[in-house]
């Protein structure tokens, strides 16, 4: 099985309290002289206490268009991209020319070349890497990342792979956009980034993973550059996964790209798509490996904000207190897209320290709607 060897999750440099944020969305997007109720009870509801941000809060009214918010993407996330990978492979005691494949995901800008293209020379990975960027699958692109590592690693026994995922949800910000979905929106999502080290069962630092337990440095509320908790009981193994698409979903979550950059689509049914859906597919996966979800000792999930949680906790039955992790992060740097779950298991590890030998679970969904179940042993 794979081993987890590392996790390391970094955030943007301009950290703000949500209610300057809120004043920054009410200053851009509704009318003058509009009625602010409904956007600070938005804002509020999400339960976000703080974000952080690529620029300082002034400088987001100076952004038009598509190619002055990518040029501020590519530059941000190829500095947060190398401080998360970096982190990373200290952590995992993994040097840089050790690494076989480094996958790279983000939903919120494009580059060509690639940004992990653009980190190789920077990090000094071998020029002959493989690299694998992936664009569109959002919020579910860090449990699908954990998963597509594991399949890459299962024919690659004695190898090194690297995720990285980097989101700067805050350049897709539409000014004069009062829509529902966008204030939502506005209220919920911050910038940030996560890089975890996978090896497979053949590759040296697999045993040394298995002895020392992951480095999980810093804390949710933290920067997480250079600090680092004590080791967790084991580096987690991932045993399995699952992808699941949910049909007649397409425009319940998702960008429109547009002149002005990436315009938000958030239907207000994801809640109901996953009271639906999620139960069904979870039984299901680990009654496949003789597991119940009484069983997992730790829940792993994205943030995708208060009532995806809530639906989420409903329709598992999962007991008071399984999702305090992600909770807490959600509070503390709000929902970031597909570094959220890499940030929450990195909390989980440093935090609620699973028995060792136990299973867990960790779950993403996102846009297709789609979910992504990652079978870990801890």
């Amino acid at each position: 099985m794979t081993r987890i060897a590392a996790v390391h999750g970094v955030l943007a440099p301009h950290r703000y309290p949500q209610e300057e944020l809120t004043a920054l969305v009410a200053r851009n997007c509704l009318p003058q002289g509009a009625d602010r109720r409904v956007l600070r009870r938005l804002h509020t509801s999400a339960r976000v206490r703080h974000r952080n941000l690529a620029l300082p809060v002034e400088e987001y009214a100076g952004l038009h268009g598509l190619g002055a918010r990518n040029e501020v993407f590519v530059d941000t996330a190829c500095s947060l991209g190398a401080e998360a990978v970096r982190g990373a492979l200290r952590a995992a005691g993994v040097r840089p020319e050790d690494v076989d494949l480094l996958m790279f995901t983000s939903v919120t800008g494009i580059a060509a070349p690639s940004v992990d293209a653009r980190l190789v020379g920077r990090l000094g990975l071998r020029p002959d890497v493989k690299r694998l960027p992936i664009f569109g699958l959002g919020c579910v692109a860090g449990a699908a990342g954990i998963a597509r590592l594991h399949d890459y690693l299962l024919g690659r026994p004695d190898q090194v792979a690297v995720l990285l995922s980097v989101e700067l949800c805050s350049l897709t910000f539409q000014r004069g956009d009062d829509s529902m979905a966008n204030l939502v929106a506005s209220g919920l999502f911050g910038d940030g980034a996560a890089a975890v080290v996978a090896v497979g069962p053949d590759h040296p630092a697999y045993a040394g993973a298995a002895a020392q337990g992951v480095r999980a440095p810093g804390t949710a509320g933290s920067s997480g550059s250079d600090r680092e908790t004590a080791t967790a009981p084991s580096a987690p193994r991932v045993v399995d996964s699952r992808s699941r698409m949910y049909p007649d979903t397409e425009r319940v979550m998702g960008w429109d790209v547009t002149d002005t950059g990436f315009r938000v689509v958030l239907d207000a049914t994801v809640p109901d798509v996953v009271r639906r859906y999620l139960a069904d597919d979870v039984h299901a996966f680990l009654a496949d490996h003789g597991l119940k979800p009484q069983d997992i000792t730790a829940w792993v999930c994205h943030p995708g904000g208060p009532k995806v949680l809530e639906a989420v906790s409903e329709a598992l039955a999962l007991p008071e207190g399984a999702l305090d992790v992600t909770w807490r992060s959600l509070e503390e740097i709000g929902n970031l897209s597909s570094s959220s779950v890499l940030h929450v298991l990195r909390d989980t590890l440093a935090e609620r320290r699973p028995p060792r030998g136990t299973p867990g679970l960790l779950l993403a969904m996102g846009p297709g709607f789609c979910a992504e179940l990652v079978l870990l042993d801890w």
